[in-house]
């Protein structure tokens, strides 16, 4: 009784059906209603090869002041409230439809060059030990001649922190470059983060292979079926981001120098080998769903050989007892002293027999 409740409150569990009903309903025409933080946080990177300046903003016009920095500044913005995010993209001279996109939910990955700036939008990933799922992130970031500024809705975490780390240091690559180089680093951090995240999601896919080798069992295809739910997050998020870089690259923007655009056909080859990935990934869960219906079947074709084996052996004993309780006055050896020893011998070695014959052939 304890299995079968586990097992079905891992799929009838409210929180996996709502998970369902999120990754497969998305209705772009629906308006998006996002739960505005209490507040937000800004951070300010205003660097050139000599110096780093680095703070965290108490209000969001004190970022009004980088606008016109001669050294490269980055701006990252935790928490998407619109009134201040508003008055940013005013003070920026950032394109209301770019505002728009900022401010949506659930968006495409994307790359607009509208009024002088570029636009990027894509998700940053996240694997969820204690649930097993995949947990996505919007984050957009606009380039602009002299700033970059990237906006995400959770202040709590964030891939970028390797990147901080190297802003510290003068002689680091992105000390020595522009804005260009830092818009291509903060897109190849969250690109990198998806092998991180696929790596998880491989163990996950290789224990449960062992498992349904071993026990196959309903919880497994639960299993199977949950994962396959991640799998659809990770194509979904990762497959459009090559388009985008794609259009990065054809993009003749004067903010893409032409010796940066080396680097983003990097992160072009990486996201196709992740985009392959996640198809193997995939086919990889089409497999196991099959191996588990193999090795239920061939379960089941075990225990009916064994009933079939069970039958046969008791065939004879039935056919012998049948014969000797008939309602006859005359039954040869029915009143022999010996009768009841020899119909209990030949129950016991016709099925004996049989016994040695099946398994001289194989059957078992």
């Amino acid at each position: 009784m304890g299995k079968r409740s586990s097992y079905l409150d891992l799929v009838l569990n409210p929180f996996n059906l709502l998970r369902t009903k999120r990754i497969l309903n998305v209705n772009p025409t629906v308006v998006p209603l996002r739960k505005e933080p209490d507040h937000i946080n800004l951070y300010v990177y205003d660097y050139d090869f000599e110096n780093l300046h680095q703070e965290k903003l108490a209000e969001v016009k004190d970022a009004f002041r980088y606008k016109h920095s001669a050294s490269v500044t980055w701006i990252n913005v935790d928490g998407i409230r619109r009134k201040d995010i508003e008055d940013i993209c005013s003070h920026f001279n950032i394109h209301s439809l770019v505002l728009e996109d900022i401010l949506s939910i659930g968006q495409r990955p994307k790359v607009d060059d509208i009024d002088g700036t570029m636009f990027c939008l894509l998700n940053m990933l996240y694997f969820n030990e204690k649930e097993s799922t995949v947990e996505t992130e919007q984050i957009s970031i606009v380039l602009g001649k002299q700033f970059v500024l990237s906006f995400q809705e959770d202040a709590s975490r964030d891939v970028f922190n390797p990147l901080r780390d190297k802003l510290q240091f003068r002689n680091n690559k992105i000390r020595q470059s522009g804005t260009d180089y830092l818009f291509y680093s903060l897109i190849d951090m969250i690109v990198d983060n998806y092998f991180v995240v696929m790596e998880k999601l491989s163990d996950k896919i290789e224990l449960l292979e062992e498992d349904i080798i071993r026990h196959p069992n309903k919880r497994s295809l639960a299993k199977i079926n949950q994962l396959r739910k991640e799998m659809i997050v990770l194509k979904r998020n990762i497959s459009p981001v090559r388009d985008m870089i794609n259009g990065i690259l054809r993009s003749e923007s004067p903010l893409i120098q032409e010796r940066t655009e080396k680097y983003f056909k990097d992160i072009y080859d990486h996201i196709v080998q992740a985009n392959d990935l996640a198809e193997n990934y995939r086919d990889m869960m089409m497999n196991l769903h099959d191996l588990y219906l193999s090795n239920v079947n061939l379960k089941m074709n075990e225990v009916m050989k064994v009933m079939a084996i069970v039958t046969c052996l008791l065939a004879p004993a039935t056919v012998i007892g049948g014969m000797f309780g008939m309602n006859f006055d005359v039954i040869p050896y029915a009143h022999h002293k010996w009768g009841f020893y020899l119909t209990c011998g030949m129950m016991i070695l016709i099925p004996l027999v049989m016994l040695y014959l099946f398994r001289k052939r194989g059957w078992f």
